[in-house]
């Protein structure tokens, strides 16, 4: 098995070990059957439907109905928040910049004053930005600390971030359906999307929408109805690498840190011992909480999400190697000796399949300018101090010929260099609500999304509480923590 090992870079955020794919057996060639055509019933109308209702679908839901829209929101499980629950990814990546101000906001602000304080661990708001070595070291171990900086980069409980998002959701009069998978969008004669086909226990049914919002995280919806996508990756960067996370309980996290830092040779020792046994191997992260320790990988590479073959293949090594670190860390590891399997993941952990191309996206050769564009509908703290904040455009949501349709989340346009950091958790709330709102518009002024006036757009952004810079319609206040 072949193990690349990325190092951290202005480009990249984390270390981290990549695992190559295991060989591949053909699936063999069975012929065909052919479906007959059959007329199926209309479920719903609304105004906005958001087919997804992971962080960026909840937030395009929220916050198109917050702006007044008739929304419906179509999720195949039965809970929202995507990877950031189903997932296991409880870590919320920087939602602070390199200077401690908080420029994910918006939903994703309401969400955090929402949950209860013991479902969040992280560094109090007096700390973001704090270049201290002792607090940028302690928090450094505990996933806030980079480039020793301190950073709002929190820790959440999955169940509580289920039960708030569905209830922010409900709040405004979206209309929740679970257990509900979108099979293909439906196209009028002009090219333009009008809703989709779905697929439930019910059997084969149809939703009507004036706009539809493609949250799926794969493009699905869009690559169906004909949209250009790319789907190239960037080999140096975990970005395109599938696991399925996993959580154990039992554990002692400081005891495990204090391990780590104190005894740095041992450290050192177990980890390539770890990688030398058990070839699939991953360290553990915080969690909410001192007693759960979580695993966001072994990153395995060379699997596509689009392959019915691949995601099972994944999730067969990922639950394998959950018992295997089980058994080694309990044996090994300080903090460890009464680990328990607590949970693994009901969604597996995919960070790449297809990206939109758009009328506008998030480009490489961009990073070092800092300028709000034009278009802007959110701005994302950058990669490494090296560089400013990153303006997000409203063109990064709309496909380049295709009517009827934004997208939001990890497939939105962008290069592949910027999809290692617009595919986080903070940055899909953002291009959630930009969505969101960029449909709720469309559907008020009886317009296609690309016509949207931009003005319109950035203020009622702002007034949802979303962070943009001088071009907006309204300016924002300054929100910055004393370091």
């Amino acid at each position: 098995m072949k193990v690349q090992t990325l190092t951290r870079t202005d480009e990249r955020f984390l270390t981290s070990d990549v695992f190559d794919r295991d060989q591949r057996v053909a699936r063999p060639d069975h012929g065909t059957w052919d479906e007959p055509g059959r007329r199926i019933p209309i479920y719903h109308r609304c105004g906005v439907l958001v087919v997804g209702g992971g962080p960026s679908g909840t937030a395009a839901a929220a916050s198109a109905a917050a702006a007044g829209a008739d929304v419906a929101l179509l999720e195949r499980y039965n809970h929202l928040g995507g990877l950031s629950t189903g997932g296991l990814v409880i870590w919320i990546d920087r939602m602070t910049d390199w200077e401690g101000q908080l420029v994910v906001r918006g939903f994703a602000q309401e969400v955090f004053e929402r949950l209860p304080a013991d479902a969040i661990a992280g560094p109090t708001r007096e700390d973001w930005g704090s270049q201290e070595p002792d607090k940028a070291g302690y928090w450094s171990h505990r996933t806030a600390g980079f480039h020793g900086v301190v950073t709002w980069s929190p820790t959440i409980d999955p169940e509580r971030l289920k039960l708030l998002s569905q209830e922010i959701v409900i709040e405004r009069g979206v209309k929740l359906i679970y257990h509900s998978w979108a099979a293909l969008p439906i196209v009028d004669e002009k090219g333009v999307v009008k809703g989709v086909v779905f697929e439930s226990k019910e059997g084969r049914m149809a939703i009507m929408a004036d706009v539809v919002v493609d949250a799926t995280g794969d493009g699905d919806l869009f690559a169906r109805a004909g949209a250009a996508f790319v789907n190239d990756i960037e080999q140096a960067d975990v970005h395109h690498c599938m696991n399925t996370s996993w959580l154990f309980g039992g554990v002692d996290m400081n005891r495990w840190i204090d391990f780590k830092t104190g005894r740095p040779d041992d450290h050192a020792a177990f980890m390539a011992r770890g990688r030398e046994q058990l070839k699939l191997f991953e360290r553990p992260f915080v969690s909410w909480r001192n007693d759960i320790a979580l695993f966001m990988g072994p990153r395995q590479s060379g699997y596509s999400a689009l392959d019915v073959d691949d995601l099972t293949a994944v999730e067969v090594r990922s639950h394998r190697a959950m018992a295997a670190h089980l058994d080694y860390f309990k044996a090994h590891a300080p903090g460890f000796e009464d680990a328990y399997l607590l949970q693994s993941a009901p969604q597996i952990g995919v960070r790449h399949a297809r990206r939109l191309v758009g009328t506008d996206g998030v480009w490489r050769h961009r990073w070092p300018e800092g300028r709000a564009l034009p278009d802007e509908v959110a701005v994302s703290p950058a990669v490494s101090p090296k560089f400013p904040n990153i303006s997000v455009p409203y063109g990064a949501l709309v496909p380049e010929k295709l009517d009827g349709l934004l997208a939001c989340g990890r497939h939105i346009s962008c290069d592949r260099n910027s999809h290692g950091f617009m595919r986080e958790i903070p940055q899909c709330w953002l291009t959630g609500q930009a969505a969101g709102v960029g449909a709720a518009l469309a559907v008020r002024h009886g317009v296609a999304p690309r016509a949207v006036d931009i003005g319109a757009l950035q203020a009622e952004l702002l007034r949802q509480g979303v962070y943009l810079r001088p071009g907006a319609a309204v300016q924002p206040e300054p929100l910055v923590a004393s370091a």
